[in-house]
Parts: structure tokens; sequence; C-alpha cells
């Protein structure tokens, strides 16, 4: 089995990496291959950009839906966004492991979404959900935040986390990924090896002991339901006798009384 984990964020030696490099090292001796690709190390560019298409002429409009298009059918899809496809398309399991930062991913890792989940290559109309590029396989969010799993629960002050970390695992399911549920490391407030403080020390070793159950049991894992293709209706909406997973795709009667 192959596992790929995407790793965002800036410091080489920060406590996402260190989860990253823990994750490698669990899989790894549950007897998966498992490659990494570190986006702020590796000088990703996170900005879709003109000058990535050869075939754009410059000084031209900017379409970005049409230069990924004719990219794809060309076979000239820029050699940092092919080489994370390959990658991707290799994998058993991806892992995204990144910081929450203002209730959101940084902005590394939506460019990577912007850029590597290329039109036409790895989405487009037809392609989409259960037909999408990546069927079959399975992703994982892990991720970090600075504040208890009470303040990310349910009218929780910052934040549903189901809600907040929904629109990535949305974005996965609509590549065609199984998401599984995410790992969240909660109270991620300092870095243990710059701390003497031994109820940090304490959080930090159930944080990692939790990743490394996640590892073990990864094929067990609960996977979150997406709506499929065939449950909406041709004007886009979500059919009247199809299951609704989300508040954010619900029936009208479910609008009304909320």
């Amino acid at each position: 089995m192959q596992a790929h984990i995407v790793l965002a964020h800036p410091e080489s030696r920060s406590y996402n990496a260190h989860l990253a490099a823990l994750a490698r090292r669990a899989l790894e001796e549950y007897g998966w291959q498992v490659s990494i690709t570190d986006l702020y190390a590796t000088g990703f560019d996170p900005c879709e950009r003109p000058e990535h298409f050869a075939a754009h002429p410059p000084g031209e409009r900017f379409d970005v839906q049409g230069a990924q298009r004719a990219a794809s059918v060309a076979g000239e899809i820029p050699a940092d966004v092919a080489a994370e496809i390959a990658r991707l398309d290799a994998a058993d399991l991806v892992i995204l492991q990144y910081p929450m930062w203002w209730h959101l991913p940084p902005a590394m890792l939506k460019g990577w979404f912007d850029r590597v989940f290329i039109y036409n290559a790895v989405y487009a109309s037809k392609r989409r959900f259960e037909n999408g590029r990546f069927v079959g396989k399975r992703a994982m969010l892990s991720v970090t935040v600075g504040t208890s799993p009470e303040t990310y629960a349910f009218n929780g002050r910052s934040g549903d986390m189901d809600l907040l970390l929904w629109p990535v695992n949305f974005t996965m399911a609509y590549v065609g990924f199984e998401v599984l549920a995410p790992f969240v490391a909660y109270g991620v407030e300092a870095d243990l090896r710059y701390s003497d403080d031994d109820t940090l020390a304490k959080r930090y070793a159930a944080i990692e002991a939790g990743l490394r159950a996640r590892m073990e049991l990864i094929k067990d894992s609960p996977v979150i339901p997406f709506n499929r293709m065939a449950e909406w209706t041709a004007d886009g909406h979500i059919a009247n006798d199809a299951p609704a997973y989300s508040p954010f795709i619900r029936h009208q009667e479910e609008l009304e009384l909320g």
C-alpha cells in the first residue's frame, strides 16, 4: 500500500512537520510505502500564473480554466503539478497535514488545490465525485489547532470543527477521494521541544499516541459520507429522496425549519 503526505507549514521544525514524520514512520512500520511533499521546503508556487503555461501567449488575457484545460489536452501540465498528480495517482491514501490559521488551511495548501486539481486532467463536469480521477483512494485531514476540543464543538467559541473542515473534505470528495474522519490535534499552542511544561508534554504525548493509533487502524477509519452525482437534480439541487449529510447541502424543508 502507498501513502502520500502533503505538509503545509513554513517551519521544518514545527509540530506539524513532526506529526507528518510521525505518521510516515508509523505507516512504514505497518508495511506502507510513504512519500511526502513539504510544500514550503520544495518552494511550491501556490499562485496560478500565466507563466506556468508555456503555450499561453504573453500579454493575452489569462483564462485560468482555459489554460489548465489546454495544458491537460496538450500534455503540457506544469512539471511541479504533474509530479504532484503522479504522487496522488500512486497513492492509496493521502494525508493533508496542516495548521488551522484563521479558521482555514494556510494559503499554501489552498494554492496547492488551485493548481494541482487542474481542470480537465483532474476534474471536469462529468469527472466529479464517484466519477472523479481519484475514486478508490482515501484521504484524511490531520490538522492542529491552538485550543481545546470544547471550543471547537457545536456552538463552540472557535467554531464547529466539522463545519470548519467541511470545505477541504468536500474538495477531496469532489475529485473522487473517499474521505476519512479527520485527525485533530487540539491544544497545540507551543512546540514540545521548546517547552519544559509537564502538562504540555503529556498533551503532546497523547496527541502522538492518538495519531499512531489512527495510522495503525487507518483501513478501519470511519468515512464521511458525501452525496453522489446521481443524488442531485438537473438544476443542481439535492434530490428529494436523496440523503442529506451536511448543513451546507440540505433539503428545502430543513432550510425552512432551520
